[in-house]
């Protein structure tokens, strides 16, 4: 069977692993592999329009410039938004502490220079008394950043909560009250692959006038995904998992409320006017885009970006649900066998964690990396949701745009032999 991302253009697929072993990947969840097209993409910026980003007239400056520009353009329109409302940051980790230090300046009165709506300024503007609201499901990068932000200013963390599935469990939504600012929630579970009710999430935060900020690192390389039409008001995304170069990501934030924000790094790029007295900064994206940013990465995510609209997000998704379900089928059907999460396709990504009994996450994927499978082991940086299902850690598969039947099925048969190799059954 034909996988929407032809395997041709994934040179690491080709390789010979453990024992020589062809190489079978599922950890995408946590780093996807890149295509040629990305990899030349990076090779000609450094190789051929290696410059200095707005700094310069010569050629090479304008080159990378422009191309560090279209990147971001091709960004935008993969996830629907506009182009000054992409912001480039290193990942998305970078970006969510971006919004939570700039949340906190904007408190300790930081943004009173800037010329924007000052009802805007306090809608984001975080104090004692006011409640900022995650999920037991986030990735730490959405959750330490608002615990962080809480301790800084003396507002109050709250979470939603989650059913015996790890869905959010609605009937919690009555945490999010007149007192909360922020709500802060994932789009997918990078454990359970549970997808989140966004719509009803954003209905109640808007109702109580909070900004709502999506952690969407486990949909836009998955699904198609239109920010603007999920009516979130922030999402971070990164590079890495979407086919594209690490050290990058993106931040996409309504224009009105980037301009309403103060900076959280300063320097170089993201000013207007410096004196020796006060400095006045420039306007969204560029003020958060302090000093040398990683250019080359950029152009790479934009080219990835590009190969995926090519592809076709519908077709991604298609493919990745049908593996999914492959997935789901096989691992509740292996006796020792745990499913982390939602065991159907309803509002279900790719992500399928697992626990084994009686035998460790580490041990579990050492045994499958020996057969050439890879796969995540660990609390995949996201403790809280392990806590909930009861156990310290898991193993995870995720799966692509180039993964195959066959090697689903490969991964069943090996993860079946897991219990007996350890002894843990006859």
């Amino acid at each position: 069977m034909s996988t929407p991302a032809p395997r041709d253009d994934f040179p690491i697929l080709t390789r010979k692993v453990r024992g020589g072993h062809p190489l079978i990947y599922l950890d995408s969840g946590a780093t996807s592999q890149r295509p040629t097209q990305v990899l030349e993409a990076v090779a000609a910026m450094d190789r051929i329009h290696n410059g200095a980003v707005k700094r310069g007239s010569h050629l090479l400056a304008e080159e990378a410039s422009l191309a560090y520009e279209e990147a971001r353009e091709a960004v935008a329109g993969f996830v629907g938004v506009g182009v000054d409302e992409i912001v480039w940051t290193q990942g998305s980790t970078s970006a969510l502490n971006l919004l939570a230090y700039s949340f906190s300046n904007l408190a300790a009165g930081r943004g009173e220079s800037i010329e924007s709506d000052r009802q805007i300024r306090n809608r984001m503007s975080v104090g004692p008394g006011d409640v900022v609201v995650t999920t037991r499901a986030e990735h730490h990068a959405n959750l330490v950043p608002w615990q962080e932000l809480c301790a800084r200013t003396g507002a109050e963390l709250r979470w939603l909560d989650l059913d015996e599935e790890g869905r959010i469990d609605l009937s919690t939504l009555n945490r999010i009250n007149n007192r909360t600012k922020i709500v802060a929630f994932t789009h997918v579970s990078n454990v359970s692959g549970a997808i989140s009710p966004v719509a009803e999430i954003v209905s109640v935060a808007q109702a109580v006038g909070a900004t709502t900020i999506l952690d969407a690192c486990q949909s836009v390389p998955h699904m198609p995904v239109d920010l603007a039409k999920l009516g979130v008001d922030f999402a971070a995304f990164s590079g890495h998992k979407m086919l594209a170069p690490t050290g990058i990501g993106a931040l996409y934030g309504r224009r009105e409320l980037l301009a309403a924000l103060p900076p959280f790094m300063t320097g170089g790029s993201m000013v207007e006017v410096v004196r020796m007295e006060k400095t006045t900064y420039a306007a969204p994206p560029a003020r958060f885009e302090a000093g040398t940013m990683p250019v080359t990465q950029a152009v790479g995510m934009g080219e990835a970006a590009r190969y995926l609209h090519k592809i076709g997000m519908e077709k991604v998704a298609a493919h990745e649900e049908m593996l999914t379900a492959r997935l789901l089928k096989g691992i509740t059907q292996i006796p020792g066998v745990r499913l982390l999460g939602p065991a159907q396709m309803r509002e279900r990504g790719g992500a399928v964690s697992f626990h084994v009994e009686g035998v460790h996450p580490h041990d579990v994927g050492q045994f499958l990396d020996s057969r050439g499978i890879a796969v995540r082991v660990g609390h995949h940086c996201a403790q809280p949701i392990h806590q909930h299902f009861g156990v310290f850690a898991s193993s995870r598969a995720s799966v692509g745009p180039y993964n195959t039947v066959d090697e689903i099925d490969a991964f069943l048969e090996s993860l079946a032999e897991v219990r007996r190799y350890f002894r843990m059954e006859a």
